[in-house]
């Protein structure tokens, strides 16, 4: 699978391009504005795009009011066709956000349900609409909002009607635009008998169509099998990278990736490729969130060297800033230009390793160092060893080690090191050894 081997980019094509917050239904061509940014995704490394909402929306793009149409917002299907076009001509691969748990209030569908009430022939698209009851906004009937939130009407995923719409309009995004994949919007709140059939219709569609969840919380092996998706966003680890940087606390990292890929036959994820990120659209900005700028290249490096596929959010591989208390639009900003800095650099850097070695895309996990401030762990895949090396402190450290040999390449400078019995880790550092 390709993805397995990849690094994504992910935009939020709304915020991004400056669109208006509302849908004013003023045709305006902003998603050309992602082909300005193609040479720098190139030059940072990305080889994937996930995009978060695309098509026509009440506002923020996950109210669906057409599955069919690119937000007027953004432009025209054909607008996005030559965006997609173009970076596949660069050799990116196109993932869209799929939103099929709930859509919005605009969606045609459920007009036509608040039109003709019981007579409407989508009633049962929907879960549960009560004609004796109310909504928030005083329909004169009663809905299913996705936790509570009214303006996001719950699909039924199990009235073959709503999956046919579905599939057809995914037929429709690959015919138009040959997207590669799918990040599929609260997977873990989706039928698992939809999951089995999408997974067989997308299957069927593409050869290696990429399906990956949102997940939060709990199994994610539930969705992530060979009968439903390909990967999952690996929540537990954001977490884990962000504070085991701020307490100065490598074990709480380092336990989840013990538990989810180490070398004991109980581990959850052996073998599987999650979602790593460290921030993206729903959360405070990686810079905002750590208390030392001077993690910020390591968390990066600990991100790409983790199993895992890595995902960097547009704007914060120079660092941008942003709180989630300030509000959702504050995380998905529109920047004129990208800029390219010495953090830019540096994850290029990350990327082109990380791409380079099987073992970093397809190794198995194991623990050699682990302090407060530091974590040395080792890949291995097909005879090949790599050794990620991260030292959090502000004084130097020596990390004792056999690697089996008396000198490594670091993968990120490709710069040649000396082992003896291990490596002085400068402070603030980070390694691929092999």
């Amino acid at each position: 699978m390709w993805a397995y081997e990849s690094v994504f980019y992910q935009i939020y094509p709304l915020g991004f391009c400056g669109a208006p917050f509302e849908n004013d239904g003023v045709l305006e061509h902003r998603i050309l504005k992602v082909n300005d940014w193609i040479p720098h995704i190139k030059k940072l490394g990305a080889d994937a795009i996930y995009f978060s909402p695309v098509f026509e929306s009440d506002t923020h793009g996950y109210n669906t009011r057409d599955y069919t149409k690119i937000d007027t917002r953004l432009g025209t299907n054909e607008d996005f066709a030559q965006v997609c076009d173009n970076l596949h001509k660069d050799g990116i691969k196109v993932v869209l956000d799929g939103v099929f748990n709930h859509v919005g209030r605009g969606f045609w569908a459920f007009q036509d349900v608040l039109k003709n009430r019981e007579s409407s022939p989508y009633v049962n698209w929907f879960d549960r609409i009560a004609f004796d009851g109310n909504s928030n906004y005083n329909d004169g009937l009663w809905y299913e909002g996705w936790e509570g939130n009214y303006d996001l009407v719950k699909l039924n995923l199990r009235n073959e009607d709503v999956i046919q719409h579905i599939f057809s309009a995914i037929k429709g995004w690959v015919d138009e635009f040959d997207i590669d994949g799918l990040r599929l919007d609260v997977a873990y709140c989706l039928d698992h008998d939809f999951l089995r059939r999408l997974r067989e219709f997308c299957d069927s569609l593409k050869p290696d169509f990429f399906l990956v969840g949102e997940t939060l919380h709990g199994d994610y092996n539930q969705i992530m099998n060979d009968a439903m998706l390909h990967s999952v966003t690996n929540y537990e680890c954001y977490k884990g990278l962000y504070s085991s940087f701020n307490s100065m606390n490598m074990f709480e990292i380092n336990h989840s990736l013990l538990r989810q890929f180490g070398p004991e036959q109980w581990t959850l994820y052996k073998g599987k490729h999650l979602l790593s990120f460290v921030d993206n659209h729903d959360v405070t900005r990686v810079a905002s969130i750590l208390t030392n700028e001077k993690h910020l290249p390591l968390i990066y490096a600990l991100a790409f060297g983790m199993p895992g596929i890595p995902c960097v959010y547009y704007g914060s591989e120079w660092g941008e800033k942003a709180k989630k208390e300030d509000g959702d639009p504050a995380l998905r900003a529109c920047f004129e230009a990208p800029q390219y800095n010495e953090l830019t650099e540096w994850i290029s850097k990350l990327a082109e390793a990380k791409k380079e070695s099987k073992a970093l895309c397809y190794g198995n996990f194991y623990s050699v160092v682990l302090t407060n401030g530091q974590c040395v762990f080792g890949r291995e895949c097909d005879g090949e060893k790599v050794f990620v090396c991260i030292n959090a402190a502000d004084q130097p450290f020596f990390a004792g080690f056999d690697m089996g040999k008396g000198d490594a390449t670091d993968l990120i400078t490709g710069e040649q090191v000396t082992l003896n019995g291990g490596l002085e880790l400068p402070p603030y550092s980070a390694y691929f050894l092999r």
